[in-house]
């Protein structure tokens, strides 16, 4: 229904995380340190909420951050206020997405996965999403909220297995639609 047209959630997420000089994976710790920011003192734009569609685009919220971070210093307490600023936009536009879709589709369930589905404010939007509209939302424990890197090495084994083998030369595909790959048989 939507797909991300650049960097994907957790993916700005950790790439946020690395222009404040945090480790890798990003995400989380740049969702704790938001956790000490000050409320409302940076707000960041909800990139792509203005126009139709579920599409989305995070590159430039991005480079929005890395030029609030520019012009605002480097002290830990504006740290955590530009992480928090930056949690809200990107939580906040996929709850507006979410909602979007829900509206269009006319279902009632919400089911999120990837190591973004561990962040605990985007759990508790959509929650409050699903409870405003009659829903409801899943994920997995936040244990299993990991980025797609063991599903592709478990997708390859099952391959692997079946006897599905291609030479080294292989052309890498980024972004593979599923619907374009051959079940097992």
């Amino acid at each position: 229904m939507g797909e991300s047209i650049d960097d994907a959630a957790g993916e700005a997420f950790d790439k946020t995380a690395k222009l404040m000089g945090l480790d890798y994976p990003g995400g989380p710790l740049l969702s704790k340190l938001a956790e000490k920011g000050t409320p409302g003192r940076f707000k960041f734009p909800r990139p792509m909420t203005d126009r139709p569609g579920l599409d989305m685009s995070f590159s430039g919220l991005k480079t929005f951050t890395a030029n609030t971070i520019a012009a605002n210093g480097d002290d830990e307490q504006t740290r955590a206020d530009i992480a928090l600023a930056f949690e809200e936009a990107v939580c906040a536009t996929l709850a507006i997405k979410c909602k979007r879709a829900l509206e269009q589709t006319g279902l009632k369930r919400i089911v999120m996965a990837g190591g973004v589905s561990a962040n605990r404010r985007l759990r508790a939007e959509l929650k409050t999403l699903a409870d405003k509209m009659g829903g409801e939302v899943y994920y997995p424990r936040t244990e299993f909220c990991t980025d797609n890197g063991a599903m592709i090495a478990y997708a390859g084994m099952q391959r692997l297995k079946n006897g599905d083998t291609v030479d080294l030369l292989v052309q890498a595909t980024p972004r593979w639609p599923i619907d374009q790959l051959e079940p097992i048989k």
